[in-house]
């Protein structure tokens, strides 16, 4: 390797990319081919850097198989990067391997981290553990030592396990340090405004107040039986009623659960959950049916009583009932969710994140881009979606995965 590749190397491990191509932009043989692709990934120009690679790859030829399969890899991370999740994962796993046969360890334990962040991304938290069991933290380099600390914080923010996060955070901010990479420590120092922004609202007696993470994990480990609006279920401690696919019912519960103590009217229920000024007989009916079916569904935790005037909720065990509603109210707030970490992402990539069908996902960014929320760029299957984040607010509560203690 010539002093020109080293040199262009060592500047884009320390995070300087135009360094890099000042000493290769001009050559096109494969290692220049594919240390200007990742200058350019770092750079922000996906499709250019792509391309390079794949152009390395095929220089390298069948022979050189570590180079192609750093190649592979570096490609893999850039598809992460631009939210391309339905990349091949077979050609990432192959890579890995045949780094790992060759002794690239570092490159095989940064394709190990790429399959966590990507399972991190879809929600499948459990997944993503069991891939980064397979690296040992002390052998890594310290930017890959950031980067399997911010893995590890991601899963913990997700389950709620607050301490465990801010732990795994300050062990990315000092890997981060020392590996001297200003978008890291960039990243990083996002990830930590998370733990100091309100999440949720604390809906109870008629009053709110914003809660963050930290209270939350404390709200959900209480006796209170908690209405939970942001992932749609109902709580006490760790038994969990998903009303997740039954919105009726959730709706019934979060108005019973807002005025508890207090009862809530027939009229005020079927205007609220059914959307109409205009009651009749068939609408009452139809409240005495869905109201049977949230006394069913609620059973264990807690009991439905009707009143002169309406409904009202009892709780079985827990001392009381509050509510837990998301820090802005609005539709298709899992989607902003996910893009509120400034990247672009595609429809599909979206849709397969929160499981729900393209055309769904289709429809939801349409109605925000109509609400001034997201904005696309680009067109046909080049089209992206980005939102600003909302300032002063984290939405780790609407983010994909698994009930905390579900």
């Amino acid at each position: 390797m010539d002093a020109l590749i080293s040199a262009a190397g060592r500047a884009l491990s320390a995070g300087d990319p135009l360094g890099a191509l000042n000493r290769v932009a001009l050559r096109d043989d494969a290692p220049a081919l594919a240390l200007r692709g990742i200058a350019m990934a770092q750079l922000g120009d996906f499709a250019r850097a792509r391309l390079l690679l794949q152009r390395a790859a095929r220089a390298f030829g069948t022979r050189e198989e570590m180079a192609r399969a750093r190649c592979i890899v570096a490609e893999a991370e850039i598809a992460l990067a631009s939210r391309v999740l339905a990349w091949p994962t077979k050609r990432l796993d192959s890579a890995r391997a045949t780094l790992e046969s060759h002794g690239d360890l570092t490159n095989a334990a940064h394709a190990r981290s790429l399959e966590a962040r990507r399972l991190l991304l879809l929600g499948r938290l459990g997944q993503a553990e069991h891939a980064l069991a397979q690296l040992e933290p002390s052998a890594l380099p310290p930017a890959l030592g950031a980067v399997h600390a911010l893995i590890v914080a991601g899963i913990a923010l997700r389950r709620l396990h607050t301490e465990a996060a801010r732990a795994a955070l300050k062990r990315a901010e000092r890997s981060a340090r020392l590996a001297g990479v200003p978008a890291l420590m960039a990243e990083v120092e996002s990830a930590c405004l998370a733990l100091d922004a309100p999440a949720a609202r604390l809906v109870e007696h008629g009053r709110e107040r914003p809660l963050l993470l930290p209270e939350v994990e404390a709200l959900l480990a209480s006796k209170s039986l908690v209405i939970d609006a942001c992932r749609h279920a109902v709580r006490d401690g760790d038994d969990v009623v998903s009303l997740t696919t039954r919105p009726v019912l959730f709706a019934l519960a979060r108005l019973l659960g807002e005025a508890w103590p207090a009862d809530v009217s027939r009229d005020a229920l079927i205007a609220r959950v059914f959307r109409t000024r205009f009651a009749d007989e068939s609408h009452r009916i139809r409240l005495r049916v869905e109201l049977g079916r949230l006394r069913t569904a609620l059973a264990p935790l807690a009991g439905v009583r009707a009143t002169p005037r309406g409904y009202m909720l009892e709780p079985g065990a827990a001392s009381e009932v509050v509510v837990l509603a998301r820090p802005i109210e609005g539709k298709h707030g899992e989607v902003l969710a996910l893009l509120s970490d400034g990247e672009p992402w595609s429809s599909s990539a979206l849709a397969m994140a929160l499981g729900v069908s393209q055309r769904s996902m289709q429809r939801a960014l349409e109605f925000l881009a109509d609400a001034g929320k997201v904005q696309p760029f680009g067109r046909g299957r080049a089209r992206r979606w980005i939102a600003p984040s909302v300032p002063g607010f984290t939405t780790t509560l609407l983010l994909p995965g698994p009930l905390p203690g579900a």
